[in-house]
């Protein structure tokens, strides 16, 4: 692309996660039943490379076989897929059509990371997302820059350019209906990582065109630095790749067991609180309130919904293991607050809204407030909805 971004690109991208969407739903019985774990790169794709002749595609399907074994051992009935087991070139677009065409639960992409800044260190997992920082958008850059050994990849990408910094960004914008799946488990992932002493760099977010096209929850996990010598060593060597393979076994394990526990605990508070809504009590009839009731500003109002087939909306405007002070700040900003626990897990929510439109009107007004990650959950009969569930509801 010489001049804008691609209109056709840009519109694919914000229909991709409503489309061609797997039969995956979180009702009451609901197991993790396949997975798909994607080696990084192969064939004539390197990927990156150390100082000592290590290639990114030979560590990475080390750890993916690991990997594997590793789920097949502990959950013989889970279905391990691999988008790769041997050195192959696999174009991006299929990695991810590979998982659904098999209706996995889960994608995890497996790759290592290099830095001109021979001590950078650390472990790091993405999902798909707006980026952040500069750096983000270097590590989605150098591992989209792939397409290019692709034939006719532009009509496969719908004008993606990856030497136009613009379509990267573009590419950044799509969080889809799995942003809270994949955050849950790139969390395990890093909790395991620092537990087995890799420094942990974080959960980030960026635009990945392996990521983009997938319609499950997905991650793309950074092992380490083949550009920092210690690491290359300890990625290239047994025992690191079986260390690293385990740390995101164990945090795939802690999210099938939430996720799982999730799928049929998860209701609705049934009375929401709102800390703006000084609504009195109703008066008993033989003893009628003194004052009339305080007049509420329309903002404070809670309007009566009309539910439709069960359908309601709310707005997850933040997640934490411990509680905040929601009567001071910004939280005391947001109409209708209240929360809803799942495990260790705090979730505050605005609503409930009649219709999506409704709920998104409100959260594009909590961006102001410092809402930045805010986003539109849906119930059905006081039941949340996730993956493709609720992806058809979410537009």
């Amino acid at each position: 692309m010489k001049s804008g971004i691609n209109i056709g690109f840009l519109l694919v991208l914000m229909l991709i996660p409503f489309s061609n969407m797997n039969s995956q739903t979180t009702t009451n019985n609901f197991k993790i039943k396949t997975i798909v774990i994607d080696a990084g790169h192969g064939g004539h794709d390197n990927g990156c490379s150390g100082q000592h002749n290590s290639k990114e595609k030979i560590v990475t399907l080390a750890i993916a076989l690991k990997l594997g074994e590793l789920i097949n051992k502990t959950y013989p009935d889970i279905k391990v897929i691999y988008t790769r087991k041997t050195d192959v070139f696999i174009e991006l677009h299929e990695r991810a059509a590979i998982a659904n065409r098999n209706n996995a639960d889960l994608f995890i992409s497996i790759h290592c990371n290099a830095n001109p800044n021979t001590t950078a260190f650390g472990a790091e997992t993405y999902l798909m997302g707006l980026h952040k920082t500069e750096a983000n958008l270097d590590v989605s850059k150098r591992e989209n820059e792939v397409v290019t050994m692709e034939k006719d990849y532009k009509n496969q990408y719908d004008g993606f350019d990856p030497n136009a910094p613009e379509t990267h960004i573009v590419l950044s914008l799509n969080q889809n209906a799995y942003i809270e799946q994949s955050t849950l488990l790139a969390d395990h992932i890093q909790k395991h990582f620092k537990e087995a002493g890799r420094y942990n760099r974080g959960v980030k977010q960026a635009g990945f065109l392996v990521l983009f096209r997938t319609t499950m929850p997905a991650v793309l996990v950074e092992t380490g630095f083949l550009t920092n010598n210690v690491e290359e060593a300890f990625l290239v060597s047994e025992d690191g790749q079986l260390k690293v393979a385990n740390a995101i076994f164990l945090g795939f394990k802690d999210y099938k067991l939430e996720i799982e526990k999730q799928s049929s605990s998860v209701k609705t508070d049934p009375k929401p609180t709102d800390p703006k809504d000084n609504t009195p009590d109703p008066p008993k009839e033989q003893a009628p309130p003194k004052e009339p009731p305080k007049e509420q500003s329309p903002s404070e109002i809670k309007p009566s919904i009309t539910i439709v087939n069960g359908i309601t909306y709310k707005i997850q405007v933040f997640a934490t293991k411990v509680p905040v002070n929601t009567s001071s700040g910004k939280f005391s900003k947001v109409a209708k607050l209240h929360t809803e626990k799942i495990g260790d897990i705090i979730r505050y929510l605005s609503g409930p809204y009649t219709t999506f439109s409704e709920a998104n009107s409100y959260r594009k007004k909590l961006v102001p407030l410092g809402f930045n990650d805010a986003f539109v959950v849906v119930y059905k009969d006081g039941v949340r909805l996730m993956g493709n569930e609720a992806a058809k509801y979410l537009k």
